[in-house]
């Protein structure tokens, strides 16, 4: 018999209480109100019996308990059987639906419209089958990433058979992004496959191009909810593309730890921080554009307030226009020019 959330609950609440109780006692008489049909434990009981932890003595008359690994197996193993029988089913039926999204994307209709809108849960799903049918390139640009733990196994999956068949992938994030462990993690696996990523001081949005044929961008939302745009013309796709390349050619390679390009990325975040505070932009604003939480953003300040010595933003926003700093310039004792350190391929 297959057991679900319900009976687990009460294996987990009331039935482990009494199973505990009768380790306690060496057993429960058969005749004890409390397991009779209206008893109060009755349910948690008749659950005990049926699973095996709890065993009647006839020379005792007494119910008493036996060591639960006993009869775990008789649980567990057909849960896990089901588990691996569903998730072979899954994968059957994925493929079964790449197919129809093969046979879609090669009909007029879906070629009818330059553009077309996605909403809500539709987004992944609809990306991750383009990922899957790219044949010769990736471009990704991925601000503000905060890309979850859970997630990581199936993005990686995903991009790294796309790399594995030959496809090359290019990604640009920002230099917050070199902070977070998800985003770490995804990188070093993508880059052993041949994929190159960079990343850059400046605020950019989010961009997805496949093959140079279909551009996935942000669409408007107006209600809270998740909308991206699907891009087919190719004048605009194309200049998607030059976008891209644009910013890529200033980003920083991910995977160098020279001690000279990691001081170049210290200083262009302190010029962008440099740059929101002389434009007025809010602190939550000026976070999202640094790719950081406003908490990170508020250090970032803290640490020009040192530099520049001085106890308040006010003293701050006058001490750096008395000295010329525009965000612009590079700090002493820095080359923001600097040349890259890096083994990554252009």
């Amino acid at each position: 018999m297959s057991y679900g959330p319900e009976e687990r609950s009460v294996f987990e609440t009331a039935a482990s209480e009494l199973y505990e109780d009768l380790v306690g006692s060496a057993g429960i008489a058969s005749d004890d109100p409390r397991i009779d049909e209206s008893g109060a434990a009755a349910q948690p009981f008749a659950l005990l019996k049926e699973i095996g932890p709890v065993t009647f003595d006839k020379g005792e008359r007494r119910w008493i308990p036996v060591d639960p690994a006993i009869v775990q197996s008789h649980v567990v193993s057909p849960l896990g059987q089901q588990g691996a029988e569903l998730l072979a089913e899954s994968a059957q039926w994925a493929k079964a639906f790449r197919g129809l999204s093969h046979a879609w994307r090669r009909s007029p209709e879906a070629l009818r419209g330059p553009f077309a809108e996605l909403r809500g849960d539709a987004i992944t799903p609809y990306i991750t089958s383009l990922v899957a049918d790219a044949s010769e390139e990736l471009l990704t640009a991925q601000p503000q990433t905060g890309r979850a733990i859970d997630q990581l196994p199936v993005v990686v999956e995903r991009d790294v058979g796309a790399l594995r068949r030959g496809v090359m992938m290019r990604t640009l994030y920002q230099h917050s992004a070199r902070r977070q462990v998800a985003t770490n993690k995804y990188v070093a696996a993508v880059t052993v496959e041949g994929a190159q990523v960079r990343t850059l001081d400046e605020f950019f949005d989010r961009l997805i191009v496949i093959d140079r044929r279909i551009a996935i961008v942000p669409g408007r939302n107006n209600a809270g909810e998740s909308v991206a745009l699907a891009v087919r013309e190719p004048s605009l796709v194309a200049y998607l593309v030059d976008i891209f390349e644009r910013s890529r050619e200033r980003g920083r390679p991910f995977t160098s730890r020279d001690a000279t390009l990691v001081r170049a990325i210290e200083a262009e975040q302190r010029a962008m921080t440099i740059r929101m505070l002389i434009g007025g932009h809010s602190d939550p604003v000026a976070a999202k554009r640094l790719g950081v939480s406003p908490r990170t953003y508020a250090g970032y300040v803290s640490e020009l307030k040192k530099e520049f010595e001085v106890d308040s933003r006010f003293q701050l926003g006058y001490e750096m226009g008395r000295r010329g700093v525009t965000g612009r310039d590079s700090p002493p004792g820095t080359h923001q020019d600097a040349p890259e350190q890096s083994g990554e391929s252009v």
